[in-house]
């Protein structure tokens, strides 16, 4: 398993930590300010490393791309924030779990990255496991009164388009993290966030506790090591190799969920499991 694989694995594993963090704090604080905040932490601790190692001052085309895809960095937090504050964990993991095969396609469009008959079997595994998961563990779920689904279509459709916007957010990535500072990448996609949320947060704003700020903090912190860990997958490994390592985020759903949660994963969650990281592997190897 070579360098830009296992940060990337690495990186999945920080942000699913946060995920679970930001699942309790969206409960009590706006989606809004939870993003904004957790963009300022990630602000400062960027501006501080970014002191440290001086990589230099941006270029204005570095600060262009970067800050259109801070615009997708926002749809994606904050739908995806909204929708682990309306389905369960595990089962807002499992929706975003399309991202892989967003990306993929994309890369191919927009990239000019090849789909080979061994990523398109990995997407494939990967999304078959997906819909084993939610068919096995969803499929027969009963209808609450008035015929409606019992969990939230609109948190269901926040989770899809944060699917599709993480995705756009990953090409780009790739696409720039070969000409672009890391560093400056990621204090881009903290500081101009943060800027765009300033004015909805301050709107919805509601002051946070002590430990509600303790968490925001830690959630910050975490995002920024996610994402600098991916960014630095992404400038080594070709976007459609790394996109089914995405899958390997419900192993963390699951061992949060059981210990955090006392959620107990289903025969069918372990079913999918299998075949979600078999495309991972599958995915990641190398060619022979």
């Amino acid at each position: 398993m070579n360098r830009p694989i296992i940060e990337c694995l690495a990186g999945i594993a920080l942000l699913s930590v946060m995920d679970a963090l930001i699942k309790g704090v969206v409960a009590s604080l706006p989606v809004v300010e939870v993003a904004f905040l957790r963009y300022v932490v990630g602000s400062c601790v960027m501006t501080g490393i970014v002191a440290v190692r001086r990589p230099g001052w941006p270029r204005e085309d570095t600060i262009r791309a970067n800050a259109v895809r801070a615009i997708l960095v926002v749809i994606t937090a904050v739908c995806f924030f909204y929708a682990l504050g309306q389905l369960p964990l595990a089962e807002t993991l499992i929706l975003s779990f399309v991202s892989p095969l967003f990306t993929a396609l994309l890369a191919a469009l927009l990239l000019g990255e090849r789909l080979s008959g061994r990523i398109l079997a990995a997407i494939a595994a990967g999304f078959a496991g997906v819909l084993v998961i939610v068919l096995g563990s969803h499929g027969g779920r009963e209808m609450s009164e008035g015929g409606v689904v019992s969990h939230s279509l609109l948190g269901v459709g926040a989770v899809l388009l944060s699917a599709l916007t993480y995705s756009a957010s990953n090409v780009l990535l790739r696409a720039r993290a070969q000409r672009d500072p890391l560093l400056l990448i990621v204090l881009i996609q903290n500081v101009a966030p943060a800027l765009m949320l300033a004015i909805p947060a301050w709107w919805f704003w509601r002051m946070p506790t002590g430990d509600e700020a303790s968490r925001l903090a830690l959630i910050g912190v975490l995002g920024v090591g996610g994402h600098l860990l991916l960014a630095r997958a992404y400038a080594g490994a070709e976007a459609i190799r790394l996109a089914p390592l995405d899958y390997t985020a419900l192993l963390w759903a699951v061992v949060i969920g059981f210990f955090a949660f006392a959620e107990i994963p289903t025969l069918w969650a372990v079913l999918g499991a299998v075949l979600i990281l078999l495309g991972a592997f599958v995915g990641s190897r190398r060619r022979a």
